[in-house]
């Protein structure tokens, strides 16, 4: 491909009034209108007594901060995409980005919770109007999983020297759920992410309060349409009774990894040869210390064995131990001349309550690491900046990810089968950022998008299906 003028012989000029880049964000924001995000802002969110008006419209400029995510803003500034050419003939109540600033930094913890409730709400409207958790009525995950957000200045609250040696971090908690699909790579069914700490300070490890992150997270699973059977699905981070407890009390199950305890290992030194099954996975998992891909494995259960057995009688908890082992392959397979004399195994305990038979609950287990897609599509999206110093404004930040994350889940789910489980990069490409030009006829605008773009029927359905009139009550 090559350029089709001489250099003489092409110009360019910024002067077109009637053009947008962001043509998208029409039936994504519809989307959004229709199932009440700004009345959800308007009843929960209170910023009363902000200094320079930062509380003032607290639902134009929640909007407005969720339509530059889903642009692809990653900063305040970013969010000046949302004024250029034709956006306000389209779009109206659009805040400056020095506005849009404000806003979060005049966030307290409350505030921080008015706007969670708001998430909340506003994913049970689109689970409810969307395909967005197809089968959560008789089943439905929960993953939850930590990460760390590095941070570069010294300012920035709640940011310590934690888990990585001599770098600052900010650790947000990442629940999410998803429902028991054929293939469960669906990073677009989130229940919910927030940072979980109530003071500034806090660990870079884990959140203080995982059980009542673990609570609010089955809850929202609930709310988003998840009646049926739920399992919480986490790593040996989360393997403590205060969690487990917060999971019967929702009545809902559990699938922890636990790490190799001195009982763990007494109990699996104990297991009979012959109890060990075969597995084969479709697809290959990789080994959690190595790396290396694995293809098969051996699994063995102990039906009823207690957890927690020297604390108190009322925080023991009884269920099932399923163990998966892969051979060490870390090891030599000989030593000068001799070859091994027995394998040598790695053992990976699940603590687990799921009913389903072993082998299933083991391969349902596993697809828990399905949360690092969420993770690292959070951090190439709007989580590539904490954009504030101040520890409010940025666990409002997050809430708001959420919210846009869930949005463009919910308009994938609409699309198409292949929208449905695309990243948020692939939505975007697809779907939002196609230039078109406005034109306007009798009180109508009319977008002229370009011909020939390769998702078009795509981006059709999507708009036909977000504008017809709402069905009756």
């Amino acid at each position: 491909m090559q350029v089709s003028h001489t250099p003489a012989a092409v110009s360019a000029a910024f002067d077109d009034p009637n053009l947008i880049t962001q043509s998208g964000l029409v039936p994504v924001m519809r989307l959004a209108e229709r199932c009440g995000l700004s009345r959800l802002v308007a009843e929960k969110v209170k910023l009363t007594g902000a200094k320079n008006g930062a509380g003032a419209a607290a639902d134009a400029k929640v909007t407005s901060i969720l339509g530059g995510m889903v642009a692809g803003a990653d900063s305040i500034d970013d969010l000046d995409v949302l004024r250029h050419g034709a956006m306000p003939a389209v779009f109206g109540g659009v805040r400056a980005p020095s506005t849009l600033g404000t806003f979060p930094r005049a966030f307290t913890h409350g505030h921080a919770l008015q706007l969670h409730a708001v998430h909340r709400r506003f994913l049970a409207a689109l689970a409810a109007r969307t395909p967005l958790l197809p089968g959560a009525g008789q089943k439905a995950f929960i993953d939850a999983d930590s990460t760390h957000k590095r941070v570069y200045g010294r300012t920035k609250q709640g940011a310590e020297y934690g888990r990585f040696k001599g770098i600052r971090t900010l650790p947000p908690c990442s629940p999410r759920s998803a429902p028991p699909a054929r293939h469960d790579l669906h990073p677009q069914l989130q229940a919910a992410d927030r940072h979980r700490a109530t003071a500034p300070r806090q660990s870079s490890r884990l959140p203080r309060r995982p059980p009542k992150l673990v609570s609010e997270a089955l809850a929202t699973a609930r709310e988003a349409g998840g009646t049926g059977l739920r399992i919480l699905r986490a790593d040996s981070q989360f393997h403590n009774s205060r969690v487990i407890g917060a999971c019967r009390r929702a009545d809902a199950r559990f699938s922890i990894t636990c790490g190799m305890n001195p009982s763990i290992k007494r109990t699996i030194a104990a297991v009979p040869d012959t109890a060990w099954q075969q597995i084969t996975y479709p697809t290959a998992v990789p080994d959690p210390e190595t790396g290396e891909l694995i293809f098969d494995a051996e699994v063995a259960e102990i039906p009823a064995y207690t957890a927690f057995a020297s604390r108190k009688k009322s925080e023991r908890v009884t269920a099932r131990l399923i163990v998966r082992r892969v051979r060490d392959l870390a090891k030599p397979a000989t030593v000068g001349e001799q070859g091994e004399l027995f394998p040598v195994w790695r053992y990976h305990p699940i603590f687990t309550d799921n009913p389903a038979p072993m082998l299933q609950a083991e391969r349902e287990h596993r697809h828990h690491a399905v949360i690092e897609q969420v993770i690292a599509d959070s951090k190439a999206s709007a989580l590539a900046h904490l954009p504030s110093g101040h520890f409010n404004a940025n666990a409002a930040w997050i809430t708001l990810w959420a919210m846009a994350y869930h949005l463009l889940r919910a308009t994938g789910a609409l699309t198409s089968a292949f929208h449905a489980r695309a990243t948020t990069a692939t939505l975007r490409a697809h779907l939002i950022h196609i230039p078109a030009r406005t034109a306007r006829s009798a009180r109508r605008i009319t977008l002229h998008l370009p011909r020939n773009w390769r998702w078009q029927h795509a981006w059709t359905h999507l708009f036909d299906t977000v504008h017809r009139p709402p069905e009756p009550a």
